[in-house]
């Protein structure tokens, strides 16, 4: 079973470049973030015609979130994360998938850092973490897909000390990170590839998808069960440097049939 998480930055805008990656990929589950799309205007149609059923939770601007399953429709568990009923970003949905519990989520960006934005982001962790606990408590196979928009680790990012300050790197954020695996939870890329610098984002700016000035925000976290099926965790950094890419690529895992 192949599942990968894609920021896909517009949903319409780079409807065809996530076709050509479905039919050249095909993974079996993906989670996208940055719809950037109302839910009337998610591409439904297309997506179907490519061979995937979807949930998706719209919104203009900034947010959204959808499930995809490749010959099958995912059967939806959640649409919101818990804890804030006053929070209406479209950030977190879940879904049943072959017998496995996805979750895909798209934490907040936070900065300016500190200020209202970053006090956002710490809270909507703070009721991310409690939730990702009760899942393990469940003991259900599950994996948190997503832009979790986190550097964990000095080796998570291209210049560590131009980034101390930043939402994305601040010890509170590398902190909850790090609270999370201590639940029990698997980061995949980092545990088949301990030592590589591997990055998931290129900023449009300052040519630095060339440079390979990149920064790892996309991660796919395990629960024991799914994380001793594990076989293999990699980024598909090509689909970065076709034209009118998004900043992010797709990162996936492949892991064995139950």
């Amino acid at each position: 079973m192949k599942i990968a998480t894609f920021n896909v930055n517009g949903v319409n805008g780079r409807l065809d470049l996530l076709l050509e990656w479905l039919a050249d990929a095909r993974p079996d589950v993906v989670c996208l973030q940055e719809l950037k799309a109302p839910q009337e205007k998610f591409p439904r149609k297309a997506i179907e015609q490519a061979g995937y059923g979807a949930i998706w939770s719209g919104q203009k601007s900034w947010n959204g979130v959808a499930i995809l399953s490749r010959g099958v429709d995912p059967v939806q568990t959640r649409r919101d994360l818990p804890g804030d009923p006053d929070d209406l970003h479209a950030r977190y949905i879940e879904a049943a998938v072959e017998g496995v519990l996805i979750a895909c989520l798209y934490a907040p960006n936070g900065n300016p850092a500190p200020g209202p934005k970053f006090e956002y982001k710490l809270a909507w962790y703070q009721r991310f973490l409690v939730h990702a606990q009760a899942l393990l408590d469940t003991q259900a196979p599950v994996v948190l897909a997503g832009d979790y928009n986190i550097m964990p680790t000095d080796l998570d990012v291209y210049k560590p000390e131009r980034w101390r300050d930043d939402a994305l790197f601040r010890p509170e954020v590398r902190e909850a990170f790090e609270r999370l695996v201590g639940q029990g939870w698997t980061d995949a890329l980092r545990t088949l590839h301990p030592e590589e610098r591997i990055y998931t984002f290129w900023d449009y700016f300052r040519n630095a998808y060339g440079r390979d000035a990149g920064l790892r925000l996309d991660h796919l976290l395990l629960s024991p069960s799914v994380a001793q099926r594990l076989k293999r965790a990699e980024v598909d950094r090509q689909v970065r440097g076709r034209d009118h890419a998004s900043d992010h690529a797709p990162t996936w895992i492949e892991i064995a049939d139950a």
